[in-house]
């Protein structure tokens, strides 16, 4: 694509030097940014990776051929189809892959596999790492395969770090922790809980922060909270909904364990004729984009998918460099932050003295 990259410079494809003045560091810094190097401070590769961005900046091929760069090739599994964790982690991994050098073979698989068969596919064609998502980045014998072979690899979304593979996570349990806390805290007593798909650690994980809020505000779990299962898909978002608020003890509030179903709880309310949130309370996790096309808007939590699909990246690429130059880099567990998000759809309970909580686990 030709621009002007620089004042009176003309129509021409942008430099390493335009990149360099434009952020305001050595061409040298650009060149340990875009090759994916360590040895460089947070600012200024965030300086770097803007005026990239900005000047459409593209390596030149036949530079980094001459320099002893070849492409790097890695494989990702995936079966979640949901649109909104989908789409901002295939974003995230496509902002970070043309400006690292790197190739991507995404291969779908079913949630049911265990995934070894494609990962040994997709290591004959040659892949120098994987990135695998939930729920193969809990499978063990896909982890003793890479471990095996020594293929460099990243989970993202792992409950339990492996010893042989680096990690990119959050904090499911005091994510869940923090906004059970704040639903106690806005009044509520009589809690839903919908459970995530079983076969996903962070399900467990978000379960057990839900769990030690309500133990710890020392509400009975017979009486004031009721759970559901839930596979984090809309449909089953509908099902456990219906099964929460059916009852003449529903709970005053409603947390699902991702904004799928938290959406899907937002439906069932109304078609009852409950007011959200002024008859119900409804909260989701992961702030995906449909948290803000319902109404009301989701309170949420934010995980940032498409900051750690970005992250697997950077960290994937850094390893395979390393391992290229004779170097084994022990593994690496990253913990990202999170975030509650409060919008529209969270409120005190109607009657604050006898109204009680009500999650959906």
């Amino acid at each position: 694509m030709k621009h002007a990259a620089t004042a009176g410079a003309g129509p021409r494809p942008a430099t390493v030097s335009d990149v360099a003045r434009l952020a305001g560091v050595s061409t040298m810094t650009v060149s340990r940014v875009v090759n994916g190097e360590p040895s460089v401070r947070p600012d200024s590769r965030a300086r770097v990776q803007a005026a990239v961005a900005a000047l459409n900046y593209v390596p030149n091929p036949a530079a980094r051929k001459l320099a002893g760069a070849r492409p790097i090739l890695i494989g990702l599994l995936y079966s979640d189809t949901r649109a909104g964790y989908l789409n901002g982690f295939m974003l995230g991994l496509l902002s970070k892959i043309s400006l690292r050098h790197v190739q991507l073979n995404a291969q779908f698989c079913d949630a049911g596999s265990d995934g070894v068969d494609v990962v040994s596919a997709l290591m004959a064609q040659g892949v120098d790492g994987l990135i695998l998502p939930p729920p193969f980045c809990e499978s063990r014998p896909l982890l003793d395969l890479v471990a095996r072979c020594g293929t460099p690899t990243v989970t993202v979304s792992a409950g339990q770090p492996s010893s042989h593979a680096h990690g990119v996570s959050i904090d499911d349990y005091r994510a869940a922790y923090e906004m059970t806390r704040h639903l106690l805290a806005l009044g509520h007593q009589r809690l839903g809980f919908i459970m995530g798909d079983p076969g996903h650690c962070s399900s467990e994980r978000r379960l057990a922060g839900f769990e030690a809020a309500v133990a710890e505000a020392g509400l009975d779990p017979a009486q004031d909270v009721q759970r559901a299962q839930g596979r984090f898909t809309y449909q089953s978002g509908l099902d456990a909904a219906e099964r929460l608020l059916a009852g003449a003890r529903r709970p005053s509030a409603v947390f699902a364990s991702n904004d799928d179903m938290a959406a899907a709880t937002v439906a069932v309310a109304q078609r009852l004729g409950l007011y959200v949130p002024s008859d119900l309370t409804v909260v989701g996790f992961d702030d995906a984009p449909l948290a803000t096309t319902i109404w009301p808007e989701l309170t949420t939590v934010r995980q940032p998918i498409g900051d750690m699909a970005g992250a697997a990246v950077d960290t994937l690429v850094r390893h395979i460099r390393a391992w290229r130059n004779g170097v084994r880099l022990p593994p690496s567990q990253q913990m990202m932050a999170h975030t509650l998000i409060r919008r529209q759809s969270d409120a005190a309970p109607k009657l604050r003295p006898a109204v009680r909580l009500g999650i959906v686990a």
